[in-house]
């Protein structure tokens, strides 16, 4: 078990009806990154364990916001 740290950037997505603000989450580890819909702490959540689920290196790591 890993603790890595991870950046959180507010951007507009693209939604499937238009434009939809959310966040981006980026494993300070390997720069993977993981777009997640709406900007509140569970979206941050959810990209966090969006980032342990779809990680490139296949690790379990657990994430910490930087």
């Amino acid at each position: 078990m890993t603790l890595v740290k991870f950046e959180v950037h507010q951007e507009t997505l693209d939604g499937d009806n238009g434009p939809v603000e959310g966040v981006v989450v980026i494993c300070s580890k390997c720069g993977h990154e993981v777009e997640v819909f709406g900007t509140g702490e569970n979206s941050i959540l959810r990209g966090a364990a969006t980032l342990r689920a779809e990680c490139p290196l296949s690790e379990q790591n657990y994430y910490e916001e930087a």
